[in-house]
């Protein structure tokens, strides 16, 4: 597997052969066949994923694992280059997929083991022709520049290196000076590059390659109008410009299939030429992938493998794509498209978490010789939800900051630097800067304490500018979902994860915790009982749902007693599913610093949710006057059990794991109807939270009601 990289065998390993060496037919750094899982025709490898999974470095190690011994090109469509033309190029003769497929040639030129490098006078003559179309400046120095950097890509590097080169060079000149003249701009510059392809030096492949231009569509035969007609349809945009991009990636794969043809190709070059696609997501990903499928699905066939990286789980058109989860693809892909569907060229690979042992190994490497606290691994999976972003930026925190650092919310919140070169920041902070989306992290900030749309509407009323809407609110809930963040009813950021860390960034956005108070609050508001008119005792108090969202609010403030005495009054009266969902909810408030007697925060480190649930503080809080004591007391020491034990930033407690067991099982004596429900919650809860795992719920079958 890669050399580099946890839990993602199922792609690199050499033997039996994973998903890449099957589809490059090259095993990972060496130049050693092997067999082809798809001889004839290929899938379009699309990784899947939201945010942080490693889709990236998977790509990386892809290059690493084969440069040097097949041709290779990786491109970001997240970067700067394919954002907009540079160097004053017009925008009519530039587009982010020409711009790709110019950076993807002259990586894949490269020489590699064995085989010298690969020319591409297909494209190359397009690409000219595109530009042609935006020399209307008659900038030649800007020109001369554009033209010679295409033209390179018909440099072989044989014995005629230097007269290609001197060759680029009169061509230049040749087209500049067609574009400074008085005749027809790009109709010049064109003929320009065909005149080219009859210089003596150029061999007989890249001038029969320049007559395939006559197969363009209304072409009639004639090359020079093909590229014409190309030009124009680049310069139209719309549709037209993406028929026009079609024909540029059709040129890059015939060209590669050139060079691959004959018998001593085919005898220098081992495998397949690997494309890699990161953020496919993002143009010009969908116009590169797009084109490929449907010349695949028309019959036109190609031997490039591409690999692509999409953040979450695809996109409208690719709904016909075949999907596939990491560990399905080990031996084979059990890829087969729809013949009728160009989309189920696709194939989706979802990358799973990384798992509890890789995260043992990841930070173990990371800390070396230090001593690291036996229960970190754990409880950095369990935070992290085995997000391999998440488990190796904590690894490198706990590597710069243990012994000092004594809790994962310390880790978090100390300064890492990711890189020798790179300036220390808060781990929460460079987490979320790669997270999140940039644009949004202010607003994410603040509605990750909102449970729904509603919710969030109020808490962008009391901490967002005016202009953030109900519209935008449902725009970033789309958003997340399309970046393949889960939809967890109850939480507007599904995944739990991103959640803490962008709590952790409320809780600090200023230094007396005021918004972090005025969030909550406006939430305790938003979810208070409206008032009952009737006074028959059917207020807003009898919903569950609505008083658990209130107490959790009031809980992350360190309000713990109005939350013991709903559990406490409700505990008789409310089905055994229920009040166990409720105290659930209600514990998995965020605990980000100790809280004094009065329920604020403060700088110590004690943690004192330990010792309430062990009952060490029952003394000093007597139950109020006429309710039951014993109740009063075990629901106080339960609620502080659950809260420290579900708590993702605190390392696990197993006295107090033993205290929830015992009071769980205390209650279910205390109700008969419930009795089963109630102690097998005694038994799960104990070993859920000792695993990690989220607290189960029983199944309600065995309730006396329904919640």
């Amino acid at each position: 597997m890669g050399r580099r990289l946890h839990g993602r065998g199922a792609l690199f390993d050499a033997e039996p052969a994973g998903l890449a060496p099957r589809l490059v037919g090259l095993r990972p750094h060496q130049h050693r066949t092997t067999p082809y899982e798809h001889p004839r025709e290929l899938p379009f490898v699309l990784l899947t994923g939201s945010r942080g999974l490693g889709k990236t470095a998977v790509l990386g190690e892809l290059r690493s694992a084969y440069k040097g011994h097949t041709p290779v090109a990786l491109i970001d469509c997240a970067h700067s280059a394919f954002a907009a033309p540079s160097g004053g190029r017009p925008a009519e003769a530039w587009s982010p997929v020409s711009q790709a497929l110019l950076v993807i040639a002259e990586q894949l030129a490269e020489p590699v083991t064995g085989a010298g490098r690969i020319v591409f006078p297909r494209l190359m003559s397009g690409l000219v022709a595109v530009a042609a179309g935006g020399w209307n400046d008659a900038d030649s120095e800007r020109i001369r520049r554009e033209v010679e950097r295409i033209l390179l890509l018909n440099e072989g590097g044989s014995w005629i290196a230097g007269f290609a080169g001197r060759w680029a060079g009169r061509v230049a000149a040749n087209v500049v000076a067609a574009a400074t003249g008085t005749g027809p701009l790009v109709s010049a510059s064109i003929e320009a590059t065909l005149e080219s392809f009859s210089d003596s030096f150029v061999h007989r492949r890249h001038a029969k390659a320049a007559t395939w231009y006559r197969d363009y569509p209304n072409a009639s035969g004639n090359a020079r109008r093909g590229l014409m007609l190309l030009s124009g349809h680049f310069r139209a945009g719309g549709t037209s410009r993406e028929h026009a991009e079609r024909h540029l990636v059709r040129a890059l794969l015939a060209d590669l299939t050139e060079a691959y043809a004959g018998m001593l190709p085919r005898m220098q070059r081992l495998g397949r030429p690997l494309v890699l696609i990161d953020n496919a997501q993002s143009a010009p990903g969908p116009g590169l992938t797009d084109a490929v499928l449907r010349d695949r699905a028309d019959g036109i066939a190609d031997q490039v493998v591409f690999i692509g990286a999409l953040r979450g789980d695809g996109r409208p058109a690719l709904r016909n794509a075949v999907r596939r989860a990491l560990p399905e693809v080990t031996r084979r892909s059990g890829w087969t498209p729809d013949p009728a569907a160009p989309s189920s060229r696709a194939l989706l690979v979802a990358l799973p978490p990384l798992s509890p042992d890789d995260t043992l190994h990841i930070v173990g490497a990371a800390c070396a010789d230090l001593p690291v606290p036996p229960q970190l691994p754990h409880t950095t999976r369990r935070l992290t939800g085995g997000n391999p972003l998440g488990i190796t930026l904590l690894a490198e925190s706990a590597a710069q900051n243990l012994p000092e650092a004594t809790s994962l919310g310390e880790l978090l919140t100390a300064d890492v630097r990711p890189h020798e070169e790179s300036d220390g920041a808060p781990t929460y902070l460079e987490l979320l800067g790669r997270l999140v989306p940039a644009d949004r992290r202010e607003e994410l900030t603040v509605l990750a304490a909102a449970h729904d749309h509603d919710s969030a509407v109020a808490l962008a009323e009391a901490l967002l500018p005016d202009d953030f809407g109900p519209a935008d609110i449902r725009s970033l809930q789309t958003r997340l979902a399309r970046e393949g963040l889960p939809e967890i009813p109850g939480q507007f950021v599904g995944d739990a994860f991103v959640r803490t860390l962008l709590l952790l960034a409320l809780h600090h956005r200023d230094a007396d915790h005021g918004q972090w108070r005025t969030a909550h609050e406006t939430l305790i508001a938003h979810y208070a009982p409206p008032e009952d008119g009737d006074g028959d005792g059917a207020g807003g108090d009898d919903d569950p749902v609505r008083a658990r969202y209130r107490l959790h609010h009031e809980l992350a403030l360190g309000d713990a007693e109005s939350a013991v005495a709903y559990l406490r009054d409700t505990f008789p009266s409310l089905p055994a599913a229920t009040w166990l969902r409720s105290l659930r909810f209600i514990a998995s408030a965020p605990y980000f610093h100790a809280h004094d007697a009065d329920g604020h925060d403060f700088t110590g480190r004690d943690d004192r949710r330990a010792d309430v649930a062990l009952g060490r503080t029952d003394a000093g809080h007597p139950p109020p006057a006429g309710v039951d004591g014993v109740l009063h007391l075990r629901v106080r020491r339960l609620l502080h059990a659950v809260w420290r034990l579900t708590d993702p930033l605190a390392l696990p407690d197993p006295k107090v794991a033993d205290r929830l067991r015992f009071e769980l099982e205390q209650l279910s004596n205390l109700r008969p109807a419930g009795n089963a429900l109630l102690w097998r919650a005694s038994r799960d809860w104990a070993e859920d939270a000792a695993a990690g795992r989220a607290l189960r719920v029983p199944d309600e079958a065995d309730d006396e009601g329904v919640a």
